[in-house]
């Protein structure tokens, strides 16, 4: 998608005893709001098998504008998470899910709006993931389909799917990363006052939080450090040193915090500084590689593309703003 906001239009079902939170975390994030705070501008549809008031499971009613029609021209359609596993959506609301899929749209099921994806048997053979309380359930009813119960969320393309409620904002800032590259979704992030940074593995990127400033926890102020001066050689035995810590001690306490090896984080921390600095700047690619810490422009390239599937050239050419 191009930096010209206009054109894209996300579609979000509602439904009888939605969690209004849950149905927030999308609009919050493609909605007027954000894009009159610095963010893009989308088109958003909260849609409804059954337009008007419709009741949450909060105790009060909102009014749902659009019905499932609108569905026919949303370029990504949204399911929020789902009242409950065993309640089978209607099969006008399947139908409208794999006619989207079918035309081209980009469908997305957050949190338990994953097992309404694959009841429409739209994640047959993929991979996908559901909240973890649910995951043997979804597992042992959705055989065919590959759950991968250790992430946030999983981006299979035209289909994503995404754990609990913290993981549904890590998904559609993601999205958000897809269209209008890292610098815009950081920003749209801060204003959220959630996580911009992003740990875990290259094809499922997934978001953690910041160091908290000033907690004393000698391990949050070398992660700190460790952010803010990437570009000069970093190991395991010189971050373990500088908190004082044995390798092994240092070893377990990195991985509980950050859900990561430190070859993990470091290379996750590099590839989003290079995104950073590919979009903002006009840093020559083997200063980009420099300044993000991998040494040499051969080294980026590998990571870069290996990660993203752009090499860094193509990705500055498809997310530099015009």
């Amino acid at each position: 998608m191009s930096e010209s906001t206009s054109g894209h239009t996300v579609a979000v079902i509602a439904f009888e005893g939605i969690s209004p939170f849950h149905l927030s975390v999308p609009c919050m994030v493609f909605g007027d709001d954000m894009a009159r705070l610095g963010g893009p501008r989308y088109e958003l549809l909260v849609c409804g098998e059954r337009p008007g008031l419709t009741a949450t499971m909060s105790g009060f009613s909102i009014d749902v504008p659009h019905g499932l029609s609108a569905l026919e021209r949303a370029d990504t359609v949204i399911v929020p998470a789902w009242g409950h596993p065993d309640e089978r959506p209607s099969e006008a609301l399947l139908q409208a899910l794999r006619a989207a899929h079918e035309r081209g749209a980009r469908v997305v099921g957050l949190c338990l709006g994953a097992f309404v994806l694959a009841e429409a048997g739209l994640l047959d053979g993929r991979a996908a993931s559901t909240h973890w309380v649910w995951a043997e359930d979804f597992a042992r009813k959705y055989p065919k389909v590959k759950l991968d119960q250790k992430v946030l969320y999983v981006d299979d393309g035209d289909i994503l799917t995404s754990a609990g409620t913290a993981a549904a904002i890590d998904c559609c800032l993601h999205l958000l990363r897809c269209d209008h590259g890292a610098d815009v979704a950081n920003r749209v992030a801060r204003r959220m006052v959630v996580a911009p940074h992003r740990d875990g593995g290259q094809a499922q990127y997934i978001e953690q939080p910041l160091p908290k400033a000033g907690s004393g926890d000698p391990l949050d102020s070398v992660l700190a450090w460790a952010q803010a001066h990437l570009d000069q050689p970093l190991c395991l035995d010189k971050l373990a040193a500088r908190a004082a810590m044995s390798r092994r001690n240092f070893t377990r306490r990195f991985k509980a915090r950050t859900g990561a090896t430190v070859a993990q984080w470091l290379l996750n921390h590099r590839l989003a500084a290079a995104q950073r600095l590919l979009e903002t700047s006009d840093q020559a690619i083997d200063r980009v590689a420099e300044l993000a810490g991998f040494g040499s422009t051969v080294s980026l390239r590998q990571q870069f593309t290996a990660a993203f599937s752009l090499s860094p050239a193509a990705y500055r050419k498809q997310f530099r703003p015009k």
